[in-house]
């Protein structure tokens, strides 16, 4: 959905480019109900189908249909400002995690998938840099009333606090059956005891970067107010993602002429 909302950019700035002959100018449908609506419409259309969801993991129908929903795509970190855009009473959570353990379960990743997650470890510490960077600008950009830190190690240490904490962010009451899952270890990707990863031709640079941010926010708190330049600087990678999105037919049209002429040329 994060690209989702970059099309979505567009399609509106399209259909507004043309002033009062624009169906959307002219009706003066401005960007924010636009993204608004669609996003309303992706909510009805999720919770319409949980019953599908629940009948393929084999889940007994719940007598007390939910009204919320959860999406733990760990990408989604980096389209923050598209998603709120799309979800304006969307809130985020930011587990963080050891880098050190987050490259082993990555390496490991197949033993519960089948599939690989990254190709080796310097593309783990690679992922877990921009994705946990990409958490700490939104926790400056939008503050503890949008975005929540919460320590993995408070799921492990006291799990009923750490849930009690999150429920009351998201203004949910407690319940013990959210303690359920917890019950096993959570993430581990069947991670061997005796596994290291060391890996001689991962960059050292990159591991350091990331044993360096991994160690600040662990000793540092969650910003205790948003920041609006960080809001702004957010928002202005999301305009450069729009600007790039609209642009790359031309830009391939463009590619296609000049290699035709090179082609003329060189014959």
């Amino acid at each position: 959905m994060g690209d989702f909302a970059v099309h979505l950019a567009v399609a509106h700035q399209i259909s507004s480019a043309r002033a009062e002959r624009a169906i959307l100018s002219a009706m003066d449908i401005g960007r924010e109900e636009f993204f608004a609506q669609f996003g309303r419409s992706i909510d009805q259309l999720i919770l319409c189908h949980r019953q599908n969801l629940n009948r393929k993991r084999k889940m007994r129908p719940s007598s007390d249909p939910k009204t919320r929903w959860v999406d733990g795509t760990p990408e989604y970190s980096a389209h923050i400002c598209g998603l709120r855009k799309l979800f304006p009473g969307a809130l985020f959570i930011h587990i963080m995690r050891d880098v050190r353990e987050v490259v082993r379960s990555m390496l490991n990743f197949h033993r519960i998938a089948g599939t690989q997650l990254v190709a080796n470890e310097e593309e783990a510490y690679k992922y877990w840099l921009r994705t946990v960077t990409a958490c700490a600008r939104a926790e400056q950009a939008y503050g503890p009333k949008i975005i929540r830190r919460l320590p993995y190690s408070a799921l492990l240490e006291n799990a009923e606090a750490a849930m009690r904490s999150l429920l009351d962010f998201v203004g949910e009451p407690y319940e013990a059956k959210c303690l359920e899952p917890l019950a096993r270890r959570i993430n581990s990707s069947n991670v061997p005891a005796n596994f290291v990863a060391d890996d001689p031709a991962t960059n050292p640079a990159i591991v350091d970067q990331a044993l360096k941010l991994w160690a600040e926010l662990r000793d540092s708190p969650q910003p205790a107010e948003s920041f609006q330049t960080a809001a702004d600087a957010l928002e202005a990678e999301f305009q450069q993602r729009v600007r790039y999105t609209a642009e790359l037919d031309k830009t391939y049209r463009d590619c296609q002429r000049k290699l035709k002429q090179l082609e003329k040329t060189s014959s």
